[in-house]
């Protein structure tokens, strides 16, 4: 088992191999769909954008409401396929890490291999177990969005696979071979 911190240290990065389990602490944002659209909107007019994304890691994730005594609601991972056509953008931008469920498309993998990122996979239908490795969460940007608002969350030994290393490993590539 890796432990990481973040902001990633992009050695540490360079280090993953797909596959690798990792218990990931520190700050961490959540974005979906709705919140990427305007990320990558701001990034295509040359704007300020309301929250750093430079050496983040984003969460693929929309918490649900709060429970007395928690952190946050349950935080599973989304299907990160649908986050692809707007990844690369927040890649050249700057982004080390993203936290999903499910395979990357092949121009995903490239811009994750071109520009040192990793991306990793959390268990999906887990939300509720994953929830208590939040220690904090705080509303960043995007409040009109509900829960696909922008979150930052604090975490402390979060679970997860390596799912494509900063060379472009994929742990899915075995099983496409095998199709």
């Amino acid at each position: 088992m890796i432990r990481l911190s973040t902001p990633l240290d992009p050695s540490a990065l360079r280090s993953l191999k797909a596959g690798d389990e990792v218990l990931l602490s520190g700050k961490v944002l959540t974005a979906r769909d709705q919140a990427h659209k305007r990320i990558v909107a701001a990034l295509k007019k040359g704007a300020r954008l309301p929250v750093d994304i430079k050496g983040c890691v984003i969460y693929y994730c929309g918490p649900t409401k709060t429970r007395r005594g928690s952190a946050i609601g349950s935080c599973g991972p989304t299907t990160a396929g649908r986050m692809d056509k707007m990844t690369v953008p927040l890649l050249k931008a700057g982004l080390k890490g993203m936290i999903g469920k499910g395979r990357r498309s092949p121009e995903v993998r490239q811009a994750i291999r071109k520009y040192r990122a990793v991306y990793f996979l959390a268990t999906g239908g887990a939300g509720a177990l994953l929830s208590k490795k939040v220690r904090s969460a705080r509303l960043v940007c995007y409040a009109d969005l509900g829960p696909e608002a922008v979150v930052e969350l604090t975490v402390k030994d979060f679970p997860l696979v390596v799912g494509i290393d900063a060379e472009g490993r994929d742990v899915f590539a075995h099983q496409e071979r095998k199709r």
